[in-house]
């Protein structure tokens, strides 16, 4: 997600009441049922998500996101190592193959 202070065009020390007018007025311009794109408005919705919850707003402020995890709004997980068997791994390292599992 992009910059949520860039989306509403509010400045970093934007005050509660400027986030929410900000929003209102974009809300209004690009709400699906006025015509509007709902990717936008979507986009919107979030960074006022973001902006209007001081917990939420300071922690993008600190990690640049959301969720007090660098990364993205989300927070994507990391690699999935479900289906990594290690014995694999380190049979191939320490000699040895798969073990067989019966």
């Amino acid at each position: 997600m992009p910059n949520p202070y860039d989306t509403l065009g509010v400045p970093k020390n934007a005050s509660a009441d400027e986030i929410k007018k900000a929003y209102r007025k974009l809300a209004r311009e690009h709400h699906p049922d006025q015509g509007g794109d709902e990717a936008r408005f979507k986009e919107i919705q979030g960074a006022y998500d973001v902006l209007s919850d001081p917990e939420k707003r300071q922690a993008y402020d600190t990690f640049g996101t959301a969720n007090g995890r660098p990364g993205g709004f989300g927070g994507g997980s990391g690699p999935q190592f479900a289906d990594f068997d290690l014995s694999d791994l380190f049979g191939g390292i320490f000699g040895g193959g798969p073990r067989q599992r019966g």
